[in-house]
């Protein structure tokens, strides 16, 4: 998947991977997509909810071993 910006949240735990995902977003334009990279498994749950409150679209989550990855659009 295509994106326009790259966080790398690794070694990270919660709440510093989603502080660090809204801080990325506030500086891309609407439409523009964030790939982000966690290893904190409670990341999963979190990114979910974070969508849903903000309303920017999360486009794709994977896992590949211990690693996830998100990718999220701006609104």
């Amino acid at each position: 998947m295509q994106f326009n910006k790259e966080l790398d949240a690794r070694g990270l735990n919660c709440p510093l991977p989603i502080l660090k995902t809204k801080k990325a977003l506030a500086d891309m334009i609407t439409g523009e997509v964030l790939r982000v990279i966690a290893t904190d498994p409670g990341s999963v749950r979190d990114f979910k909810a974070f969508s849903k409150q903000t309303g920017n679209e999360l486009l794709s989550h994977l896992e590949n071993s211990q690693e996830y990855e998100y990718f999220i659009k701006r609104k």
